[in-house]
């Protein structure tokens, strides 16, 4: 792994951050909004899936946290049109409990999920762990070359071969994460508490976006050389 010369760039701080709130339940909205807003965050709310789009194309935020039952377009077909057009963050709202809701809604470009009823508290940590990512880490950490890899942790971006990659947060800190533990197998447990920050969660969520980042660095995402699978066990980087 081979460090790359790098300045000191200035840390970050994820007050007056832009979040778009999309929940058609006034409620739930009021309440979201309410606490996003006294964490010291720039709150823009939408009703509806159109509304959403259409302000998220005049006002683009640095964040959206997204109902995925909503009238007109939903929450999933909303999250596809965002992420078409910009890797933001989103944090999906869902009263559907199972599995397979949750799926559906990370491959839709979830970068994470909330089941309601929710805790307006650990929605504002949720938001704030996430823009905290986005816009750097409080110590800014040096670029570094592994392979194929080069990789600007506070900067977040990353190049394979030369050529600049479009990930989401989620699925950059994963790829960082591996990159920084070459050749170390990580069970799907400890990869949703190291990359997530969670102690308990739905596996299915580090699933998905192993299978979106192969999709994103593998030439053959079907036979993946570098992010590889160890069976029973987890995942591996291989210098």
């Amino acid at each position: 792994m081979t460090t790359l010369p790098t300045g000191s760039p200035s840390v970050r701080d994820v007050r007056d951050r832009r979040v778009l709130v999309v929940e058609d339940d006034p409620t739930v909205r009021e309440v979201a909004s309410g606490y996003l807003r006294s964490a010291g965050l720039i709150v823009d709310e939408a009703v509806d899936g159109f509304d959403a789009l259409a302000l998220a194309e005049r006002t683009p935020p640095d964040l959206v946290v997204l109902d995925r039952m909503l009238p007109g377009v939903d929450g999933l077909e909303v999250a596809r049109r965002l992420r078409s057009r910009r890797p933001v963050p989103i944090i999906m709202l869902t009263a559907l409990g199972s599995t397979d809701d949750r799926i559906e809604g990370l491959e839709a470009g979830a970068d994470d999920y909330l089941a309601k009823p929710f805790s307006p508290r650990e929605l504002v940590l949720r938001v704030q762990s996430i823009l905290r990512r986005s816009v750097g880490e409080l110590a800014p950490e040096a670029p570094f070359v592994l392979g194929a890899f080069a990789i600007d942790p506070s900067n977040r971006t990353v190049r394979k071969a030369g050529r600049s990659l479009t990930l989401t947060a989620r699925e950059f800190d994963l790829l960082a994460f591996f990159l920084k533990h070459p050749n170390q197998v990580f069970s799907r447990e400890q990869l949703l508490k190291e990359v997530w920050r969670w102690d308990f969660g739905d596996l299915s969520t580090v699933t998905v976006h192993v299978r979106r980042l192969r999709e994103k660095i593998e030439d053959d995402p079907t036979k993946p050389r570098h992010l590889t699978t160890v069976w029973a066990v987890g995942y591996r980087m291989s210098a």
